[in-house]
C-alpha cells in the first residue's frame, strides 16, 4: 500500500510540473526590459483546462501526500 501510495505520488508530482510548465503566463520578453500589458483576459480553451488540471492535480497531491505521512 505504501508503495503504491509513493509511486503515484510521484507520478502525480511529474504530470504537475508538466502542467504547469506548459501554461502560458503572456507576460513576453517585453517586460523584461520595463514595458508591461496590463490586459486581463480570461482563461479559455486549452488556457482553462489547463488550469482546471492544476488544480486538479495539486488537491490530488495534497491528499496523497497526507495519505502518505498518515499511513
Amino acid at each position: 500500500m505504501m508503495f503504491a501510495l509513493k509511486i503515484a505520488q510521484i507520478i502525480i508530482a511529474v504530470l504537475l510540473v508538466v502542467v504547469i510548465l506548459l501554461q502560458n503566463r503572456g507576460s513576453g520578453m517585453g517586460s523584461a526590459f520595463g514595458g508591461s500589458s496590463a490586459v486581463f483576459t480570461t482563461k479559455r480553451g486549452l488556457d482553462k483546462k489547463l488550469y482546471n488540471i492544476t488544480i486538479v492535480l495539486a488537491i490530488l497531491f495534497f491528499a496523497v501526500s497526507l495519505a502518505v505521512v498518515i499511513i
